[in-house]
């Protein structure tokens, strides 16, 4: 009986599994930040026409304080790879979709300072969020997120990310 309840608990509308596939600009939180680059991939699984589950596996690369004198290069640059459970809600059934949602997970931080020569900051993992809102309509998705981390050795590796990518699978039945 559970079983059966659980199958009518899928969309009706849309094809119930899809991956997200996104790139976009990411500017980091605190002084001297520069932007970066991210890169997202994300299953999901739509529980109903209004709400997915998903994995959001995501790495993004930012600038701080990147200064060149014409002999050599100074500042900082952080890497953060994270592995988030998400959960979307979405606004509309059908056509433009605004949708809210948020991801919880963890983040591996790590970073390399610059001065004549690249030294690396150990990585180190922390627990963090995202919360975000965008659209979809067809097969693209919008995203703006930000993703809450915190500091790990006096830097801060929150930063803000405007995504835009396609979805493989989902899509209307």
């Amino acid at each position: 009986m559970f079983s059966a309840s659980a199958l009518k608990a899928q969309s009706t509308n849309f094809k119930s599994f899809k991956v997200d596939l996104a790139f976009g600009y990411a500017i980091p939180s605190g002084p001297g930040s520069k932007g970066g680059v991210v890169y997202a991939t994300e299953p999901k699984y739509a529980i109903n026409n209004d709400i997915t589950v998903g994995l959001r596996l995501e790495a993004a690369v930012t600038a701080n304080s990147v200064t060149d004198n014409g002999t050599s290069l100074s500042g900082r640059g952080k890497a953060t790879s994270s592995y988030l459970l998400t959960g979307d809600y979405y606004m509309k059934k059908l056509g433009l979709r605004p949708f809210a949602g948020l991801g919880l997970g963890v983040y591996n931080l790590s970073g390399f300072d610059l001065a004549n020569s690249v030294v690396d900051v150990p990585s180190s993992n922390k627990f963090g969020f995202a919360p975000r809102v965008g659209i979809e309509t067809g097969h693209f998705r919008t995203a703006i997120e930000y993703n809450v981390i915190g500091k790990n050795r006096g830097v801060n590796y929150d930063y803000l990310a405007f995504k835009v990518g396609f979805f493989l699978g989902g899509g209307k039945k």
